[in-house]
């Protein structure tokens, strides 16, 4: 099954909440102390969703094989294999873990790996799919197999140390954005995140947040009634529209909107429809379906 499915689009979403419970801690390496050896502490079963499946499944296959189960509340054969793998787990005592995966609530890591049905378990290892089953299986059948993978993984894996949750440390910076964030202080907690980005430019979860808090500000500014009243030659406007349109949820209306006006202009109108509509984008996951049609509407515009 390696190299079958492409698990890139899973990589790269934005981690648009904070999570409060991390069970793989960025695969460990935060909770260790400097200059430790120490392997990571998890937990031997976890629940996974679309935010935490970079750090809590992906990466963290880098250190021990991570064994995925994609499951429904409505399958009955979920119900049976869950507890028989969530047993099996615990007696590995950090040969593998187990992530479990609901595939009503996340739909992209459903389509990533193409299930067509649950329960469906999968391998991951280094952060590739190397084995996988379907359905209900007895519980020394599933031993086997995960044995199996493990004999072939040798010690290409360093492995992890099996216990309770580690939490994730807090920075007080993003602490205090967020809390003027809670206090609905937008420029107070845009002037935060900034600050953040600006003395740890790499810092993404701050750049995001600031991305995602200055549309905020610039849209809530604008008069609703521009979507229906701007001229379509009248580039401000039809910007302006375009903001108001995706802080009503309408992401697929406010792109056509400025795709048609970079049609219709040139020069430095034309980069200035460009240039918003690129940030715009930003403020998605790049996997999502509206946003990757209407970065094939901008090229076919463009060109």
């Amino acid at each position: 099954m390696s190299g079958a499915v492409d698990l890139s689009a899973l990589k790269q979403r934005a981690d648009a909440q904070r999570t409060q419970s991390t069970p793989g801690a960025d695969a460990g390496t935060s909770a260790r102390p400097a200059g430790s050896a120490a392997a990571p502490t998890i937990p031997s079963s976890f629940a996974v969703d679309e935010t935490t499946f970079d750090a809590n499944v992906l990466s963290l296959s880098e250190q021990v094989l991570v064994v995925v189960e994609l499951t429904a509340s409505w399958s009955e054969q979920s119900a049976e294999l869950t507890p028989v793998l969530e047993q099996l787990a615990e007696q590995a005592n950090g040969r593998w873990v187990l992530a479990e995966v609901d595939v009503e609530a996340n739909p992209r890591i459903q389509q990533a790996f193409g299930v067509q049905s649950v329960p469906t378990v999968v391998a991951i290892a280094k952060g590739q799919p190397v084995s996988a089953f379907q359905g209900p299986q007895p519980a020394d059948q599933i031993a086997a197999w995960v044995g199996g993978i493990l004999d072939k993984l040798g010690d290409a894996l360093p492995g992890v140390s099996v216990g309770e949750p580690v939490e994730e440390p807090t920075d007080p910076r993003l602490v205090e954005a967020e809390a003027k964030l809670d206090e609905g202080d937008l420029e107070g907690a845009l002037a935060a995140y900034e600050a953040v980005v600006e003395a740890d430019p790499a810092n993404e979860e701050a750049a995001s947040a600031a991305r995602n808090v200055a549309f905020l500000i610039r849209a809530g500014a604008h008069d609703p009634a521009v979507v229906t009243d701007a001229a379509a030659d009248d580039v401000d406007g039809q910007l302006a529209a375009a903001d108001v349109l995706l802080l009503d949820q309408r992401p697929e209306e406010a792109f056509d909107r400025l795709i048609a006006l970079v049609k219709n202009t040139s020069g430095d109108e034309r980069t200035a429809v460009r240039t918003r509509l690129l940030s715009l984008f930003e403020l998605f996951d790049p996997a999502e379906p509206f946003v990757m049609t209407a970065r094939r509407k901008l090229a076919s515009a463009l060109f």
